[in-house]
């Protein structure tokens, strides 16, 4: 059960740190890392104050994904489209499979950025 509580008299939902699961989608946490490695491209681009065009090349993308991709629109481009893009701005991406602990009988998908 969701836990909720009062602000100045209006009922509040605490959400449980994955607003897609909270929204009901079944692939939550797929779609959870794909916007977390959207969000660090986007600040990437940011960063190194690149154009849509600049980044497109870079990325290879085209400039309409890259515009897409940069406004949180990233259906349609894959989990490893996306670490490609990583690569592509200089940064390394490690991949880590271990073990589930015993409270959990399936694994998860989680994305740590250093």
């Amino acid at each position: 059960m969701k836990k909720q509580r009062l602000v100045r008299g209006v009922p509040v939902e605490e959400g449980s740190g994955n607003v897609y699961a909270d929204l009901g989608y079944t692939d939550s946490e797929s779609m959870l890392v794909k916007a977390q490695l959207a969000a660090k491209i986007a600040e990437l681009v940011q960063r190194r104050a690149l154009t849509q065009a600049r980044a497109a090349e870079i990325l290879g993308l085209t400039q309409p994904k890259v515009s897409a991709l940069l406004k949180g629109r990233f259906r349609g481009i894959s989990e490893h489209r996306l670490l490609e893009c990583l690569t592509r701005l200089g940064r390394d991406v490690h991949i880590v499979i271990k073990p589930t602990p015993r409270s959990r009988s399936n694994g998860r998908l989680m994305l740590s950025v250093a």
